[in-house]
């Protein structure tokens, strides 16, 4: 490992140049500032140093070895494309940002509440294919085949009940934050504080610094620009806007990048079907791609012959069946259903039907990763085996820098090797788009998260002025965390990036999930039995996380010394035992003690939002933060169809929360929205069973 950070330029020997059908031709390594001394078509990866006396400390202990890609001379075309993205992008992220008025809260943090549902639908969709995504999808593909489409499929059914369930629940009772529900829920200050701690970690840890180093590798691999040159441009632009605009800036040029990165990702998909021989071809050459460096007597280089389906066995799957179904859904609700970023696009509609709809969008468009993302990587396995399949320790160090293999290469590989002049730079245009993507939500997320559940805390006065101050240094203080992050997480590269998000979010995110279930539909839930049964599923999560760190998968062909439990539990069924053991406790301390009051209940939970009640109730509940000394109060329910209608009464001068929009529906759009979710449904079971 230790020669790989010195300046020389390793050889590739001759024995490693196998390859049966002469798709992958490797060359000698080109200092960065030279030109490349090659005119074929086909290029290679190969390590080299990063020559800034800054990275040399950092690169010393660091296991996975920076690398450039040899590409061809970057075209004009590709500078010009490249430039006119990031130009058109600012321009739309100012233009959106004039729409809406900015200097409120509702208009920062919320984008007026006024926007439509097909770009709430864009950006539920772009907010969650991050750059980690992109690679993480397409390398997992790679290495294991579609099974890790199920991980995208599995949204349709939690978007919807985001929809349908959880977002009639947060719009009655009218909050701007998820821990700010909670506290209205139970009451008290310390689950509130303890979620939004949570969350901001969570952001900072694996949401911000995985996005990060993916995007950045991404660029470094095809442009062959230093890693921390390449981040912090983009952190850059990407704060700018972000920080000027709000959330409406977020939303517009989540928009546009969606579908930038749709058709990069289509001219890419099309271009390596060719390439392949199309799809009937794909799964024997995916199944005949071995390495020709191999490691004897084990069977890690052979593809998985299961392959093509999606459910896997339920004991010895790497990606199981029970774990995918019941264990990745209680993972998607806490994503999709009590996460800032996302449940914030969607409290920013103009009514409940325009949220119905963008959560069928955001359903239909998380389909496409499969074709887009996922397929791909497979392809890049099949056309170069001997790079993105490696499993040698010493070839993948020459490939790509980790020992443990190389599979996160497979996307930027497909895109340097097949993509022509000016479809490159839009490539790299996609993956800078899908970088941003992730980030504005995240920044913009984090820095409310902030302001309204820590900040309003110590500064109960603050004025609307102050609070819009605080939500923009917290954006820049974020972006310094994160870019100071990166050589940290450099170091603790292990080439399988998708693996640690989600096996990190089934560590954490199960006691969050079953909280926020049983708040929505239970009502005997209290204070009590949630604090203690989130403090218990955190004790038990963070043990397993500190396991799994400590023991990680060896590499091909050495000994395992974890201990049985920890790789006997799938990450995906200790999900499932975390959400179970959080239940358990918080129904046996809140039967022990007291039921929650009224006030914790009323327009708080699924079932109470159709008990119309004459009294006044109070916008914030029991211990929560009150504006300016002056409670704000919420006018008479009245019966409606459906649900219970809140007409909001004359708040005082200077509150800040917004007007609570009516969670009355148009019957027409909403028996509409209905019919189009059986439809979707229907279209997603197909899909299930005919891969499974």
């Amino acid at each position: 490992m230790t020669q790989s950070t010195h300046h020389t330029r390793p050889s590739v020997p001759a024995d490693a140049r196998g390859h049966r059908n002469g798709v992958i031709t490797r060359v000698q390594g080109v200092e960065r500032g030279s030109s490349p001394e090659h005119q074929g078509r086909h290029v290679g990866l190969l390590s080299c140093p990063l020559r800034t006396s800054a990275l040399s400390l950092s690169m010393a202990s660091n296991s996975s070895t920076p690398f450039f890609a040899l590409s061809q001379s970057f075209s004009v075309s590709d500078i010009i494309v490249i430039g006119a993205y990031f130009l058109l992008n600012l321009a739309v992220g100012i233009w959106s940002s004039c729409r809406v008025s900015r200097n409120t809260l509702s208009g920062y943090f919320l984008a007026g509440r006024d926007m439509a549902w097909w770009p709430i639908g864009a950006s539920l969709f772009a907010s969650s294919e991050g750059s980690g995504l992109f690679i993480g999808l397409a390398g997992t593909g790679a290495a294991g085949g579609i099974a890790v489409s199920g991980f995208e499929w599995n949204a349709t059914y939690v978007l919807l009940a985001l929809a349908w369930v959880f977002v009639p629940v947060y719009v009655s009772s009218g909050i701007v934050t998820m821990p700010e529900y909670l506290g209205r829920r139970f009451g008290g200050e310390r689950i509130r504080m303890y979620l939004s701690a949570l969350s901001l970690m969570l952001s900072v840890f694996t949401k911000i610094s995985t996005d990060l180093y993916s995007g950045a590798l991404f660029v470094q691999v095809c442009l062959g620009w230093n890693l921390y040159l390449s981040t912090v441009l983009m952190l850059l632009v990407t704060a700018l806007y972000t920080i000027a605009g709000g959330l409406a800036a977020v939303i517009y040029t989540d928009t546009l990048q969606t579908f930038v990165m749709i058709i990069g990702a289509v001219i890419l998909t099309i271009t390596a079907f060719n390439k392949i021989g199309g799809y009937t071809n794909l799964e024997q050459a995916y199944l005949a791609a071995v390495p020709s460096k191999i490691i004897p007597n084990t069977t890690c280089h052979l593809p998985r012959p299961d392959a093509m389906h999606l459910f896997r066995d339920a004991t010895h799957g790497d990606l199981p069946w029970p774990g995918m179904t019941l264990g990745l859904t209680i993972l998607a609700t806490w994503y999709w259903c009590t996460d800032q970023v996302i449940v914030q696009r969607s409290l920013s509609a103009k009514n409940l039907s325009h949220a119905k709809g963008a959560s069928i969008f955001a359903s239909y468009l998380k389909m496409l990763p499969m074709v887009f993302i996922v397929l791909p990587g497979m392809i890049s396995r099949a056309l170069y085996p001997d790079s993105v399949g490696c499993v040698d320790p010493e070839e993948c160090m020459r490939v790509c820098g980790a020992e443990v293999g190389c599979s996160n290469i497979a996307f930027p590989k497909l895109v340097i090797e097949l993509m022509p002049s000016g479809l490159r730079g839009l490539m790299i245009a996609v993956m800078m788009a899908a970088l941003m993507s992730s980030l504005t939500s995240i920044f913009n997320s984090s820095s409310t998260l902030f302001t309204m559940d820590i900040w309003k805390k110590h500064r109960r006065r603050a004025s609307e002025k102050e609070l819009l101050l605080v939500g923009r240094i917290v954006t820049v203080i974020l972006v310094v965390i994160s870019v100071i992050w990166i050589p940290i997480l450099q170091s603790a590269n292990s080439g399988q990036l998708y693996v640690y998000i989600q096996s990190v979010t089934s560590y954490l995110a199960p006691p969050v999930s079953s909280i926020f279930v049983l708040a929505v539909f239970w009502k005997r839930t209290n204070e009590a039995g949630a604090f203690w049964g989130l403090m218990v599923g955190l004790v038990v999560g963070v043990t397993r996380m500190v396991l799994e760190f400590a023991y990680p998968p060896p590499r091909c062909g050495v000994e395992d010394f974890a201990p049985s439990v920890l790789r006997s539990v799938h990450y995906l069924h200790f999900a499932i035992i975390l959400c179970g053991l959080t239940m358990a406790v918080v129904m046996v301390i809140s039967l022990l003690t007291p039921p929650p009051p009224p006030e914790q209940i009323q327009n708080l939970t699924w079932w109470s939002l159709n008990n119309p009640s004459e009294q006044d109730l109070p916008l914030q509940k029991v211990s929560t933060v009150r504006v300016g000394g002056d409670s704000v109060r919420r006018g008479r329910c009245v019966r409606t169809p459906r649900f219970c209608s809140p007409h909001p009464s004359r708040a005082p001068t200077g509150a800040t929360v917004p007007m609570i929009p009516s969670t009355t529906e148009d019957p027409f759009w909403a028996r509409f929205c209905c019919v189009n979710a059986i439809i979707l449904m229907c279209v997603n079971i197909f899909f299930y069973a005919y891969y499974a």
